[in-house]
C-alpha cells in the first residue's frame, strides 16, 4: 500500500466516481482505476460498492478510509515540517472546532497566522458532535481542535477560557425588559434546539432539565436546526427562545440577547496533536491572546 493509493481512495470517496476523482487529482482516469483495483486486491476486500448513483464506500471501506485520512494527514505534516525554514512554513494545517465555539476568536487568530506564514494552507471545519471531535483528535487526524471537553493528557490540552451561553428572545418578548434572565422564568417557552448529536443541544438539554427538575413539564421543542445563526434568527422572529454561546450571536441581534442566571458556561479547550510543529504552536499562542469573555458586548441597549 502507498500514500498515493490512500489519496486516490479518499478522492473517489469524496467525488463518488473515478472520473471525478481523476479530474480532482489531475491524473488520467485509468491510473485511478488501476490504483483502486490494486488496493482492493492487496487488502482482499471491496472498498467501494458500485451503485447507479456512483461509487459508495462499503462498511469495510469506510473504516479503511478513516485510517487512510489519518495517514495522509500525517504525511502532509511530515512534508511541511521537513520543508519549514527559519522564516517560511508551507503545508497544510487541519483545524476542527466544536460547533459554536470560538466563532469570534478563531478568525482573528487565523488571520494573524496567515500573515505570519503566508504559504501555509489552513483547513477549518466545524463538528457538531463533541465525541466525534475527541475521537478525531485522539486518532491524530487533527492538528488543532477547539472543544469543551476531551480525554487528552494535560500536556496536549490547553484551557483558553470559557464560552458563556446567552438566551435569545423574540422582539416582543417581555423578558427583554430585564438585564439578566432567570432561567426559571422560561419554563413554559418553546425552544429552538439543535441536532440531537450536537454538543450544543446537550448543553441546552442539561439546562432545560435543570430548570424543570421540580415539575412535570416536558420542554417544548419549536424546531431543531443545525447552525447557531439559524437558531438566533428564528428565535428573533418569535418562533421560540434559544440558548447559544455568546460569541456566535450574529451582528444586529445583540439587542435580543440577555445573559442568564444561573450562569451557563463551558470551558474552551485547545487540543494540539502530539509533537506539535511551529504552525500549531503559533496558532495556540494566537488563540491565547484572544478575549474569551464576550459578556461586555452583550450589555443591553438602553
Amino acid at each position: 500500500m502507498s500514500l498515493r493509493q490512500f489519496e486516490y481512495a479518499l478522492a473517489v470517496a469524496e467525488e463518488g466516481s473515478v472520473t471525478a476523482a481523476a479530474e480532482l487529482l489531475h491524473v488520467a482516469q485509468p491510473s485511478v482505476s488501476q490504483q483502486i483495483r490494486g488496493l482492493e486486491r492487496e487488502l482482499g476486500v471491496e472498498l467501494f460498492a458500485r451503485t447507479p448513483s456512483g461509487l459508495v464506500p462499503t462498511v469495510v471501506g469506510r473504516a479503511f478510509l478513516r485510517e487512510a485520512e489519518a495517514a495522509v494527514s500525517a504525511a502532509r505534516r511530515a512534508r511541511a515540517t521537513a520543508r519549514a525554514g527559519a522564516e517560511e512554513l508551507v503545508g497544510e494545517l487541519v483545524v476542527a472546532v466544536q460547533m459554536g465555539f470560538g466563532t469570534r476568536q478563531l478568525p482573528g487568530a487565523l488571520g494573524a497566522l496567515r500573515r505570519r506564514f503566508p504559504r501555509l494552507e489552513v483547513t477549518v471545519f466545524e463538528e457538531p458532535s463533541s465525541a466525534e471531535l475527541d475521537r478525531l483528535a485522539r486518532r491524530g487526524a487533527l492538528d488543532l481542535s477547539l472543544m469543551a471537553a476531551c480525554e487528552r493528557t494535560p500536556a496536549d490540552a490547553h484551557c483558553l477560557g470559557h464560552e458563556e451561553f446567552v438566551v435569545v428572545l423574540g422582539a416582543e418578548h417581555p423578558q427583554l425588559a430585564a438585564d439578566r434572565v432567570e432561567l426559571r422564568e422560561l419554563e413554559g417557552e418553546p425552544w429552538m434546539r439543535f441536532d440531537r448529536d450536537s454538543a450544543l443541544d446537550g448543553v441546552l438539554l442539561d439546562v432545560l432539565l435543570d430548570v424543570l427538575r421540580n415539575n412535570d413539564l416536558t420542554p417544548a421543542t419549536a424546531a431543531r436546526v443545525s447552525q447557531t445563526a439559524t437558531a438566533v434568527r428564528w428565535a428573533a422572529h418569535g418562533l421560540g427562545v434559544t440558548l447559544v454561546p455568546a460569541s456566535t450571536v450574529p451582528p444586529g441581534y445583540e439587542h435580543l440577547v440577555r445573559p442568564v442566571f444561573p450562569v451557563v458556561s463551558r470551558p474552551v479547550i485547545a487540543v494540539v496533536r502530539h509533537g506539535a510543529g511551529p504552525a500549531e504552536t503559533a496558532l495556540l499562542e494566537l488563540l491565547r491572546q484572544e478575549t474569551w469573555s464576550e459578556s461586555a458586548f452583550l450589555s443591553p441597549v438602553s
